[in-house]
């Protein structure tokens, strides 16, 4: 098991066009190598979490988006790896600029996903965002 002090803080966002396709990015690096998951990252000291996602998604996708209408706070907990990341998870339907992968060392994508043909390998936190995005939508969880 890593050696962990306590619990991180990381931040992301649900874009979602105006088709209802959310915008999704493929990981290449651990934890979740291979699985395809919301844009954000690490909230660094002092910073508030809209910023930071704020941040992330103008370093991840080159666009810029507010962070205004939180989604869900999702948290993810591997004590044989050694992760325990809490994250508020922010909703954006509107942004500046064309998303493009910016840090192809990083990521695959960016893809566009409509919800009834989401790829098999999702992150763990992209799993509890669609689940909020659906209670949000619907006023029902999913069976």
């Amino acid at each position: 098991m890593t050696d962990m002090t306590g619990p991180r803080v990381g931040c992301g966002a649900a874009i979602i066009d105006r088709e209802g396709r959310i915008l999704l990015l493929r990981r290449l690096r651990a934890p979740e190598a291979g699985c395809w998951g919301l844009p954000g990252g690490k909230v660094e000291p002092y910073e508030t979490t809209a910023h930071a996602t704020e941040r992330e998604i103008q370093e991840e996708l080159g666009i810029t988006i507010q962070a205004h209408d939180l989604l869900c706070l999702v948290e993810q907990m591997d004590a044989i790896g050694g992760h325990h990341w809490i994250a508020p998870v922010y909703l954006v339907t509107s942004w500046q600029g064309e998303p493009t992968l910016m840090e192809p060392e990083k990521h695959e994508g960016p893809r566009w996903y409509a919800f009834d043909e989401l790829p098999d390998q999702l992150t763990v936190p992209t799993r509890q965002a669609i689940a909020a995005l659906q209670v949000r939508q619907t006023g029902k969880a999913a069976e």
